[in-house]
């Protein structure tokens, strides 16, 4: 029934600021196309440090990157010449193709006033036909989102199809991405639309089959298995998954089905072949140090948020 379940981790993006880090996992990469998954937040800081938590230009190919807020705000800018507010249930999708740099700025500080920014960033891999397709970025309004309440269930479709819920929000495979909220005592079970499944609790604590899990983990479950979730305490869990797209390479910000993509990618950031941002391109992050690591071992973890 349960696959594995993968225990966050603390990252660090910089300048002190923490994450838990879900995705990806030594003994579980994806699941479905999801490569990649962060929990920031909530964050509590002085409002003369909110610039320090800034994650400056930087790039990414092969992916699409999803934004989705708790709570606070961040500002996208893009090398498309994309400024976007992110504000809490909107989604912020980012295909990234062939190449893009964005940055997050934390520029509100009413925003951040106590311990309000949460946020959950993840990557969706690209199937090979479009790792090389032109970078887009769209957001999708809270009210473009359909949800779904009944018993003690609240839940929201961030992306794809799930319990016979679809919207608009364009993607490039077949997945499932939802924000669920379940009150205490209330069942609830997994969709059966995907082969890959599995959700993080991102608050709470819920029981399957007599076993408690808690706040902070991810449950990834074996194909075709159908759980009973019972919510020990009011829990916020956020479902994912969706059909695998095969073995993708990732070393930094750079996701690939190709090795030798991933070599490039490193070269055309180095030589300022990735445009920055035309609105926010003072500064950026270089090119990290490129630590030889054995064959098989863990890639050098991402410096971003998204």
């Amino acid at each position: 029934m349960i696959d594995i379940v993968i225990e966050a981790r603390k990252a660090s993006i910089g300048h002190g600021m923490d994450v838990k880090r879900i995705l990806p996992f030594r003994l579980r990469r994806m699941i479905g196309p999801f490569i990649f998954m962060d929990h920031a937040g909530p964050v509590d800081i002085v409002p003369a440090a909110t610039h320090n938590m800034d994650v400056l230009p930087h790039p990414h190919i092969g992916l699409s990157t999803v934004s989705y807020l708790f709570g606070g705000q961040v500002t996208h800018r893009d090398s498309l010449g994309v400024q976007q507010i992110i504000r809490p249930g909107e989604v912020n999708w980012m295909t990234a193709g062939r190449g893009i740099a964005h940055s997050e700025r934390f520029e509100d500080p009413a925003a951040l006033a106590g311990g309000s920014l949460e946020m959950i960033q993840t990557w969706v891999a690209l199937p090979e036909k479009d790792e090389e397709a032109a970078p887009a970025f769209d957001n999708y309004t809270a009210d473009e989102l359909p949800i779904f309440t009944e018993n003690g269930v609240w839940m929201r479709l961030i992306a794809g199809n799930a319990f016979g819920l679809r919207n608009d929000v364009k993607t490039h495979s077949p997945l499932f991405y939802l924000h669920v909220v379940l009150q205490k005592g209330a069942r609830f079970g997994l969709p059966k639309e995907h082969s890959e499944r599995g959700f993080y609790i991102a608050k709470g604590s819920i029981e399957i089959t007599s076993r408690t899990y808690a706040e902070g983990q991810m449950l990834v479950f074996t194909k075709g298995s159908d759980p009973m979730i019972i919510a020990k305490e009011n829990t916020t869990l956020m479902l994912l998954g969706g059909e695998p797209l095969g073995e993708r390479y990732i070393w930094w910000n750079f996701v690939s089905s190709r090795k030798e993509r991933i070599e490039q990618a490193k070269a055309d950031w180095k030589e300022g072949r990735i445009e920055l941002p035309p609105n926010d391109n003072e500064e950026f992050v270089p090119l990290p140090e490129d630590k030889s690591r054995p064959a098989g071992g863990p890639p050098p973890p991402p410096q971003a948020l998204s």
